[in-house]
């Protein structure tokens, strides 16, 4: 080719080479950027949602709603709520395990103490001083005082005193944090034949220390299974607040003995918290924790309170 044909030809190359870009250009919407939907250089489609960054308006991905409470909706499931009953055990209070179901908790709670011990229990001296057949008629609960009006069986003990079976259901009552005193009514009206109780003055645990053991353990409860280390807490009113826990297997073999010091004793009850480390052979079976004092007198054990236990390695 010669050199005036060759000039000739790069004006025209030039032109073709511009017509060739516009046209891709408005293929691709004049804009010069990858269309919405088109494979991105990630790998994830310009215009969709990352899925590292969930998309907000997505149902998936939405705040979950408040729940509201169980007493705000008829639909709400009635929920298992672990509590406890208290029976006498050697003439002293002693707390049992119960599950009852909201969300009248404390009402279903004490409908359980009323129907008495379970077998498991009677089998460990458990017993109870509430008359067979006494009904719970209404429960009430305002300003931390709850209005217990129970049926005229629950004054059908003659020459019994009153004291413990007024004692079991302050007790059971007194277990939810709402609940601090309790005012009793029979058949709707005064309990005038219940001894501290008549007059309608509400009782609170302080009310029957008396009978209440000198260690009593809230938890754990009678027949539970526990693990290493062992939580117990409770309540106390020891000699200058002192004591110990012990906890044995089923051949009586200690596994554990502590030391314990509540918030106060000495003639006022004070509260304890405290984890037992244990080391037990072999696989899950029957064990005992006990809270005792040294006696100042010869140094032997004087028990306070023993909890049955499945003591689990």
């Amino acid at each position: 080719m010669d050199g005036a044909r060759l000039a000739a030809s790069r004006p025209a190359r030039a032109l073709a080479a511009a017509l060739l870009s516009l046209a891709l250009l408005s293929a691709c919407g004049g804009s010069g950027r990858e269309p919405s939907g088109a494979p991105s250089r990630t790998g994830t489609p310009v215009g969709t949602p990352s899925r590292t960054s969930p998309d907000p308006t997505s149902p998936a991905s939405a705040r979950p709603p408040v729940s509201a409470p169980a007493s705000a909706s008829a639909t709400a499931s009635p929920r298992p709520v672990r509590a406890a009953v208290y029976f006498l055990h050697e003439g002293r209070l002693s707390a049992a395990p119960r599950t009852v179901t909201g969300p009248a908790t404390a009402a279903a709670a004490l409908r359980a103490l009323l129907a008495g011990p379970s077998g498991v229990e009677r089998g460990h001296d458990r017993v109870t001083a509430i008359p067979s057949g006494t009904a719970l008629r209404s429960l009430a609960v305002r300003d931390r005082v709850a209005t217990v009006d129970l049926s005229s069986r629950y004054d059908d003990a003659p020459g019994a005193p009153a004291d413990a079976r007024l004692a079991q259901v302050v007790f059971t009552a007194t277990r939810f944090p709402g609940v601090e005193r309790v005012r009793f009514r029979v058949d709707g009206g005064p309990a005038a034949g219940l001894g501290p109780a008549a007059g309608g003055r509400p009782l609170g645990r302080g009310d029957f220390e008396d009978l209440s053991p000198g260690v009593l353990v809230e938890s754990p409860l009678l027949g539970e299974t526990v693990t290493a280390p062992l939580r117990v807490h409770g309540t106390a009113n020891t000699f200058e607040a002192e004591f110990r826990l012990r906890v044995s297997d089923g051949s009586g073999r200690t596994v554990a003995d502590v030391r314990v010091a509540a918030s106060s004793g000495s003639g006022t009850r004070g509260t304890f918290d405290v984890t037992v480390p244990y080391r037990a052979a072999g696989g899950p079976g029957p064990g005992t924790l006990t809270a005792y004092v040294l006696s100042a007198e010869d140094g032997h054990r004087v028990v306070l309170d023993t909890v049955p236990l499945t003591l689990a390695r």
